[in-house]
């Protein structure tokens, strides 16, 4: 069984959280050691195929024939596993599974005490409160469960990849953001990186309001532009291009700006990052024309782009054309 404090930790997840987050946190608190061997087994074997035959599951998870019947049923009820039974009987993590597996190491490390309310939940993360000694974030990668195809041909680190599950996909993406936001910490205002593993990142907690609906005065629209071009500028030299730069990955707060989001981060030096930085600076850009077009002035795009690779931007006012 988790320890007493692992315990109390995820009863406070359960009693501050909704969804299928609540599924998790309450029972975390009632698997055992063997439910784990399992639940790893299944992980080890979702390496080689979408569903791991029963048959498979003694060698995998280190337990007899019967232990695995008994755990299955165990995970089952608890809604860590998803059953097939077309052609052959099969299993697979389900996302609740793939987050107790991650819940438990940050436990072992002592990352985390407890998990809180959502923060904010989208089509490819989640991401709740975390209770630490500070106010951190936990962020759930959930690229590729339901929309694998799609996902594999857009995402670089899965399209040369014959076979690979959701979990290789959910997990590159977190390794990628959190690669991306160590390199390029604190030199450039991204939430602090704390801890990695699996699909989930722990980070700082940032406050602010996203950019999309933050209600600029006049007067600050070319400041907060400025700012967010400052950080793009900042990441390139640190190394990276965000390369999914929008509106929506960036909150304002009255000491600044912060950048979110960096799955879809490249090298500096990769082939593409001009293409990549010049489709950010259109994505900034064009939140700006759209929401405030008559304070934001006409900009020479291609221009800005290549003193932000340079390492001259002062201002977007340089570019007017």
């Amino acid at each position: 069984m988790l320890s007493d404090a692992t315990r109390g930790a995820f009863e406070y997840r359960a009693s501050n959280a909704g969804g299928m987050v609540q599924n998790v946190a309450t029972v975390m608190a009632e698997l055992e050691p063997e439910d784990f061997h399992l639940l790893s087994g299944i992980e080890h074997g979702m390496r080689f195929s979408r569903w791991v035959a029963e048959g498979k599951l003694p060698e995998f998870s280190r337990l007899n024939s019967e232990e695995v019947d008994y755990r299955i049923d165990r995970c089952m009820d608890r809604d860590l596993l998803e059953r097939k039974t077309i052609q052959y009987t099969g299993y697979r993590l389900t996302f609740e599974g793939y987050d107790a597996l991650a819940l438990r190491t940050f436990s072992e490390r002592e990352t985390i005490d407890g998990v809180g309310a959502p923060l904010g939940v989208g089509k490819e993360s989640d991401v709740y409160e975390a209770r630490s000694y500070q106010p951190l974030a936990l962020k759930y990668h959930r690229e590729g469960y339901t929309n694998f195809r799609e996902v594999r041909k857009e995402r670089e680190y899965t399209a040369d990849k014959e076979h690979r599950s959701w979990l290789y996909t959910a997990r590159k993406a977190a390794e990628r953001e959190y690669d991306a936001l160590e390199t390029v910490y604190p030199d450039v205002s991204v939430p602090r990186p704390v801890d990695q593993n699996r699909h989930a990142i722990v980070m700082e907690r940032i406050d602010g309001v996203e950019l999309s609906r933050a209600e600029l005065e006049s007067e600050q629209v070319v400041g907060v532009c400025d700012l967010v071009c400052s950080e793009m500028a900042a990441a390139y030299d640190a190394g990276y291009v965000h390369a999914d730069m929008s509106e929506y990955n960036v909150f304002v707060a009255s000491d600044g700006v912060t950048v979110f989001d960096w799955p879809q981060a490249v090298p500096a030096d990769h082939g593409n990052s001009r293409e990549l930085l010049r489709r950010d600076v259109g994505n900034v850009l064009g939140h700006f024309d759209r929401k405030y077009p008559r304070e934001t002035p006409d900009i020479d795009r291609e221009a800005l782009t290549d003193a932000l690779i340079g390492g001259s931007f002062d201002g977007v006012r340089e570019f007017v054309e």
